[in-house]
């Protein structure tokens, strides 16, 4: 359940985790300088019958493990992360979204952190651009929920709007819980600045937001599915081209390692526990038995594959990486 103690520990995820140092210019902002050390550019494009998918990475942020599971003993948690090889100190957790082309539009499903997250994210628009895109060019962003991985992309700390001619789409009781007044007057102290973030983002655009409910087509071949429990009105969606489809679950696991290997897990994050299970147990069991195709918003870049149910419970397995769509 939501309490003032959980909502306190949830904070900076919440808060975007970090804050990362400024400057006045947007460039400088969403596009840190190159070193010799980086990666490549963190873009991954994949088809979903005719519509292209690009997922963009935005980097990671290292979220410490006390605390982070609230029904597991830390030793049970450090234990899962040595047998996927992380680290027992903290959980790198990432930051993926999904560019779609179709029908000559280009699409958004969440915008990452912006300039608004820790030092190491922030890598969203460089990412973008070197995918070719141009953020002038989006038509539509389609919002999953509103913690602050999610929308803070779509406005700079400077209060620019990073896409100037795009509509914005977002869950109907996602709006209605945190554009809520009394909601957020009577929310836990850890719980505010996720409402405040609602206002800054969304304030200069507040008449313009258009909202769509669970099963609605958001935009065509992109259906909304209620993923309720990690925030009031929380989406998943299901892509869909021809015989061709991707269940895009957004935040219905934070990283597979855990919460696919144990999803009885309860994340911090997750402000309805009980209901956040029922709802991850369900998709992991639809996306098992269809041997669907799966994109998570927290799974290790690109993001994607495929959910494996056997005799020891499930696990995700990643595409191949491919050359060519």
């Amino acid at each position: 359940m939501l309490t003032r103690r959980t909502m306190m520990a949830a904070t900076p995820a919440i808060a975007g985790l970090a804050t990362a140092a400024g400057t006045t210019r947007a460039d400088a902002q969403m596009n840190p300088p190159s070193t010799a050390a980086g990666q490549a550019p963190g873009f991954y494009r994949y088809k979903v019958g005719d519509i292209e998918v690009t997922a963009i990475h935005d980097g990671f942020a290292a979220r410490p493990l006390d605390g982070f599971i609230r029904n597991a003993d830390i030793a049970a948690v450090k234990a899962a992360m040595a047998e996927a090889f992380l680290p027992d100190a903290a959980l790198p957790i990432t930051f993926t979204t999904l560019v779609l082309k179709t029908g000559g539009r280009t699409i958004l499903i969440d915008t990452g952190n912006g300039d608004s997250g820790p030092p190491t994210t922030g890598r969203w628009m460089s990412n973008f651009r070197a995918a070719g895109f141009d953020p002038a060019s989006v038509d539509t962003v389609v919002i999953s929920h509103f913690h602050a991985d999610h929308i803070n992309g779509l406005r700079l700390k400077d209060g620019t709007a990073v896409f100037p001619r795009a509509e914005i789409t977002v869950p109907d009781a996602e709006w209605a819980y945190w554009t809520d007044d009394a909601k957020m007057a009577s929310a836990p102290d850890g719980l505010k600045p996720g409402f405040q973030i609602v206002r800054r983002v969304f304030g200069p655009v507040m008449k313009d937001v258009k909202t769509y409910a669970a099963g609605q087509e958001v935009v065509p071949g992109l259906t909304a599915v209620a993923a309720y429990g990690h925030t009031p009105g929380h989406m998943a969606y299901m892509l869909a081209s021809g015989s061709a489809k991707l269940m895009v679950m957004s935040d219905v696991t934070n990283h597979p390692a855990l919460f696919v290997r144990n999803p009885t897990w309860s994340a911090v994050f997750d402000m309805d526990a009980d209901m956040a299970r029922a709802t991850r147990l369900k998709m992991l069991d639809m996306a098992a038995a269809e041997r669907a195709h799966v994109s998570f918003y927290h799974a290790p870049f690109p993001a994607t594959g495929h959910i494996l149910k056997g005799s020891d419970g499930y696990r995700f397995v990643p595409v191949q990486w491919m050359s060519a769509i």
